[in-house]
């Protein structure tokens, strides 16, 4: 790929996989990187959007409690004040970014919404149990669970990866995810709602994020068992794969001169922010999806199809 950039600006030169197409692409952000996992967005330049002031809920989660793994920044974070905005009571489970975590808290709270913060590490089993007991002495009750949290590192080849760093990653996107939901499961009923986040990257293989790739594949099958599995109960279990947003899983993991060209490949010729994919998590926790069970709903601007 040749490219020449200039933030702020809108043109390139690009050349698609093939090579055969070139065009141009709305570059986000300029380089920059954060030497360390979680990223933070309060650091980000520029900051991600995650609110869209022209979405007006329309109770469509009123009284519901939802539990959103890292809704402290990034997509969870975008989830969280859709959720709010709909009608739901916040749980947000997140490690360690508390600037973050906190202002998400305040906005939901300008809102008029309801949000606790949990601090831990959903690799703990007795942390993921904690989050249920919290969320049930404060609510009463869950009815949605987004499995958002994961973590992200890039490494060019196979030899790269540490087993620590394998281990790391699978503990976090994979381990987390099935904790939680285990711990959760017995608390949910007919109507409610899982969601698991997992990939573009699972769908045309990222050969810089194999261990990545790995876990977000293991939770495409995850969610396509679960679902099979809890559909008599009417408990419905979808997962998405998003393409690239902006958000603070991109300068923590990715070189700070990919940081520009990320979204290029897209049929939309952008990455996207963090609201455009809020909807899509209203509409598998709500009952406008009550026949949608077991689903990978894309959302990449069409950088894969089919």
């Amino acid at each position: 790929m040749e490219y020449d950039y200039k933030y702020g600006n809108t043109y390139y030169n690009y050349y698609d996989n093939i090579g055969v197409q070139s065009k141009e692409y709305h570059i986000m952000a300029p380089e920059q990187s954060q030497n360390r996992q979680p990223g933070m967005e309060y650091l980000m330049v520029p900051r991600p959007i995650f609110d869209n002031p022209n979405y007006i809920g329309t109770g469509k989660l009123k009284d519901k409690v939802a539990i959103i793994t890292g809704g402290d920044s990034g997509l969870g974070r975008a989830c969280a004040v859709a959720f709010a905005k709909e009608g739901a009571k916040i749980v947000i489970p997140y490690y360690d970014e508390h600037i973050d975590a906190n202002e998400t808290k305040e906005y939901i709270e300008s809102l008029g919404g309801q949000c606790i913060l949990l601090s831990g590490d959903i690799t703990d089993k007795d942390f993921c149990q904690k989050i249920v007991d919290t969320t049930l002495n404060k609510f009463g009750k869950i009815n949605i669970l987004v499995n958002n949290a994961g973590v992200q590192y890039q490494q060019d080849t196979l030899d790269n990866i540490s087993d620590e760093q394998f281990d790391w990653t699978m503990k976090v996107n994979v381990y987390g995810m099935f904790y939680l939901t285990k711990a959760v499961l017995p608390h949910l009923h007919a109507g409610d709602s899982i969601i698991n986040l997992s990939s573009i990257t699972t769908f045309y293989g990222d050969p810089q994020l194999i261990d990545y790739v790995t876990t977000k594949g293991a939770i495409v099958g995850f969610t396509r068992a679960l679902a099979r599995n809890l559909a008599l109960k009417n408990i419905r279990v979808n997962a998405i794969a998003p393409g690239f947003f902006w958000t603070p899983l991109q300068p923590a993991c990715w070189v700070k001169e990919k940081i520009p060209s990320l979204g290029a490949n897209a049929a939309m010729a952008r990455g996207a922010n963090p609201y455009e994919l809020a909807p899509t998590f209203v509409f598998l926790a709500s009952d406008d999806s009550s026949y949608v069970t077991g689903q990978v709903l894309h959302n990449n601007g069409g950088e894969v199809m089919g």
